[in-house]
């Protein structure tokens, strides 16, 4: 018994239990040993001889009777970067707490510091007695700081890549825990590149440049990568090899002709890749099939994966008789028909529950409930009788009541009014419920223009005690204004460029409140544009207009008014005897109405247009008359559908469609002239014409992220009367980038990508077609981004005498488009004319696309 005492004493020596005044730390009393997860030490029976620091008296502390003492003061030594205040709260002790000596309140205090992991050494100390009050000293051994770290044995684009993924700042606490996940981190990395092998170690240098600061080497050996020799299937008949192969997207084999192909192994896409198969076998009805066994194992030889797959196929099933129950509000017929799940159909349960619940385009089971107002509808699949490969289905449905909206909010509209945004929401207080509605709104909130389609949030807040829910939409404003800015010069013509703002948030309301300049007013949808172009002393322009697209504010209704000048020259100054030019001037009112038949996606647009056109000795073009007035009056309607969406800068599904036509009085119908012999001015002083555009343009959404569109779209300009013929107005012009450059108003420009500008000319008929795959490389709204390979078609024709709609100049391409919402679409195309024109070889031709799309 004695030596047991004598072993537990010389091991309460070690750890330093003795305590003297506090002029001799040295012989200071430790309280409790600094072991985190030290027990409390059973020190019955020993005594230890105490110096009183005041009276010199000696002081007993019996471990087996434990004194209660008031903690009267604290402090704090070996820190140098930490607050010593936040140290002795996060140790939780405080001054005036009655503690034992011994006590457990040490050995927690103690537990507690250790916690914060930023200590390599933690003990506490009695400073010294005053009567039944105690002084203590907390030392602390700060943990060694990051002061950098630097790779060794790979390349520096690895080096910038690692950097971003193991996080070690300047500064930070090293820990054992710190040096495990930076190898770890590494490690995962070069797993993910298929480096299965590679070796990382970590080596702590000091840092002689500052104070306990230590910096990380880090050797890395990658090692080879490790690719998958093969990839072996048995058990399977029903589904080949090859397309078994092909299912597996991540996991592919190395074989000796692969040239593309990146085989490497990654643990978590290889479950995914056997996930894969296991679906594709439930499609086609092996439901029963699973995976007997895998195995993963490294082929000596090379050092690379074999991997070995055992399959059980099972029986293929089918679906027998469906039945239904609970079912009050549609007849059995009626869900059969929208189930479209049929006896004798190959069982495939995906297929099923999308049929169920699940179909994006709204024709499911669900959605013809929850479109009547059923939001708490509930469908439940249930295998009643399994008979040979055949099994019975009885669909057990839940109607619940039709729930009603109560309140509708949106948030997050920081610029945009409230009601700019809740008059296009379809979902209305008072009335049924309709998951069709729901998604109608989030498809217009998106076309608004103002926000995000990507964060355009919906969150129904049912209530089925009262039958009601509540709906909150969500939206994050982004910048939708627009700047055009361009400049240069040329010694021929001087200062040429463009400007231009469009604001397409504005609010004409709030011009008069001076609050609302922030810049300019804005928040109530309204369009405001301005835009002035020069090309030096050849042509001027400018144009502004205003568009309300809801008139009145209760219906959606738009009005737009327009004023333009234009101005064009041959070159030549004033007072060349040479010098000609054209001026135009005018203006237009417009009126659109959303339709509600056939649907309300239609619009019927009204615009009436006036302008005059002033020549002198304009030869530039190939007009019928170079000097004099001609005067143009017309009327245009545009019917049409557009069903795009979700985001007008990238539709990913729906239409767009649109026939216009604009039409002048017929003047000459209207008099008894003769106009085979009246002048050229007084023949083509008053414009007539029929004009026809026709638009039709699909988008979908085949696989992954690419959007296919294809495009169709033509136009013919006619006239009256056979005696005065075309007009020299309202041509096609086709070819190029479709900008408008040195064309006045009077003109339609086509483009037409891998040709150059206006190869075709003065066209009164032009056919065009175009088919295009888009692929988005970053969705961010700052800088959405994305690229096109794409086909055209197209051609243009003087009269119908040449017409010939099979007679096409193709051409195809790629190219890239940045939509920048202060500048709009920047991009360019490549394009490689397939047909060319007489005097117009093959050659590639390079487009810039500067604020929109060609047409």
């Amino acid at each position: 018994m004695l030596f047991l005492r004598l072993i537990l004493l010389a091991f309460l020596t070690n750890i330093g239990l003795t305590v003297s005044a506090q002029t001799n730390p040295v012989d200071s009393l430790p309280l409790n040993s600094s072991a985190v997860d030290s027990p409390a030490i059973n020190t019955a029976g020993i005594d230890s001889p105490l110096t009183h620091p005041a009276t010199g008296d000696s002081v007993t502390v019996d471990y087996s009777n434990p004194k209660e003492y008031t903690l009267a003061g604290i402090t704090v030594t070996g820190t140098q970067y930490l607050d010593k205040d936040i140290l002795i709260a996060l140790s939780g002790l405080k001054v005036g707490d009655k503690i034992d000596i011994p006590g457990s309140q040490i050995s927690k205090a103690i537990q507690n510091l250790w916690k914060q992991d930023l200590f390599a050494d933690v003990k506490i100390f009695a400073e010294r007695f005053e009567g039944s009050n105690i002084y203590i000293n907390i030392k602390l051994e700060e943990r060694p700081r990051l002061s950098g770290f630097t790779f060794r044995g790979i390349k520096k684009s690895e080096q910038d890549d690692l950097r971003d993924k193991i996080k070690l700042n300047k500064g930070k606490v090293l820990t054992d825990n710190v040096k495990v996940n930076t190898i770890n981190t590494i490690k995962g990395f070069y797993n993910d590149k298929g480096f299965l092998h590679s070796k990382v170690t970590v080596e702590a240098v000091p840092d002689s440049s500052q104070q306990n600061s230590m910096l990380f080497v880090i050797f890395i050996d990658k090692g080879n990568r490790v690719k998958i020799d093969n990839i072996d299937f048995t058990g399977n008949k029903a589904v080949s090899t090859g397309k078994l192969h092909r299912l597996m997207k991540k996991t592919k084999e190395n074989p000796w002709y692969s040239i593309f192909t990146v085989s490497k192994y990654k643990a978590k896409e290889y479950e995914t890749d056997k996930e894969k198969i296991l679906t594709y076998y439930a499609s086609k009805g092996y439901r029963d099939a699973h995976i007997v066994s895998d195995t993963v194992y490294e082929n000596p030889s090379t050092g690379n994966l074999k991997i070995e797959i055992n399959l059980f196929e099972g029986n293929k099933y089918y679906f027998h008789n469906i039945t239904w129950s609970g079912n009050t509000k549609y007849a059995a017929s009626r869900l059969d028909s929208v189930l479209r799940v049929h006896k004798g159909d190959v069982y495939d349960e995906s297929y099923l529950q999308k049929r169920l619940n699940g179909d994006p385009n709204g024709s499911d089971v669900s959605s013809l409930y929850q479109d009547d107002g059923y939001l708490f509808f509930q469908v439940n699949p249930v295998e009643v009788g399994v008979t040979g490969d055949s099994i019975d289905l009885e669909m057990r449905i839940y109607e619940g009541p039709q729930a009603t909206i109560d309140n509708v909010t949106i948030e997050g509209n920081t610029k945009t009014h409230e009601h700019v945004v809740r008059r296009v929401i379809r979902t209305v207080p008072g009335e049924k419920f309709s998951r069709a509605d729901v998604i109608r709104t989030q498809r217009e909130i998106a076309t608004l223009g103002f926000f995000d389609p990507e964060k355009i949030g919906i969150n129904p807040l049912p209530h089925p005690e009262s039958g009601t829910v509540d709906m909150v939409y969500s939206v994050q404003e982004k910048p939708s204004d627009q700047v055009e800015l361009s400049a240069g010069f040329s010694p021929g013509y001087g200062v040429i460029g463009s400007i231009g703002i469009r604001f397409t948030n504005f609010s004409i309301g709030s011009i008069f409140k001076p609050d609302a300049w922030r810049p300019l007013p804005s928040g109530d949808g309204q369009v405001f544009s301005i835009r002035a172009q020069s090309t030096g002393k050849t042509s001027q322009s400018l144009s502004v207009s205003f568009t309300e697209p809801w008139l009145g504010g209760k219906k959606p209704n738009s009005f737009n008014v327009g004023i333009f000048g234009e101005r064009y020259t041959n070159g030549y100054s004033r007072e060349d005897i040479r010098y000609g030019q054209i001026v135009a001037i005018g203006g237009s009112l417009g009126l659109g109405k959303q339709l509600h038949w056939p649907d309300d996606y239609f619009t019927l647009v009204s615009t009436l247009t006036a302008q005059n056109y002033n020549l002198k000795n304009y030869t530039q073009f190939d007009f019928a008359f170079n000097t004099g007035n001609a005067h143009e009056i017309y009327l245009k309607e545009t019917f049409g559908r557009n069903s795009e969406g979700p985001d007008f800068t990238f539709p990913k599904w729906g239409s767009n469609f649109n026939i216009s036509l604009a039409v002048t009085p017929p003047y000459s119908l209207f008099s008894n002239k003769n106009y085979s012999t009246v002048n050229v001015e007084e023949k083509y002083r008053w414009v007539e014409f029929h004009k026809w555009n026709f638009q039709a343009e699909w988008y979908n959404n085949p696989f992954g992220k690419f959007v296919l569109r294809a495009q169709a779209k033509g136009g013919y300009l006619g006239y009256y009367n056979s005696q005065i013929g075309l007009t020299s107005f309202e041509r096609f012009k086709i070819g190029g980038n479709g900008i408008p450059e040195n064309t006045f108003t009077g003109i339609d420009v086509i483009g037409q990508r891998g040709y150059d500008n206006a190869y075709i000319s003065n066209a009164a008929i032009y056919n065009k077609y175009t088919l295009e795959l888009r692929y988005p490389f970053s969705t961010n709204p700052s800088a959405f981004i994305y690229g096109t390979l794409w086909l055209e078609a197209g051609n243009g024709w003087y009269n119908f005498r040449s017409y010939d709609p099979f007679n096409l100049r193709r051409a195809a391409g790629f190219g890239v488009r940045v939509f920048l919402p202060i500048f709009g679409i920047v991009g360019f195309d490549y394009g490689w004319g397939l047909d060319p024109g007489p005097g117009n070889p093959i050659k590639g031709a390079f487009n810039i696309v500067l604020g929109f799309e060609p047409e």
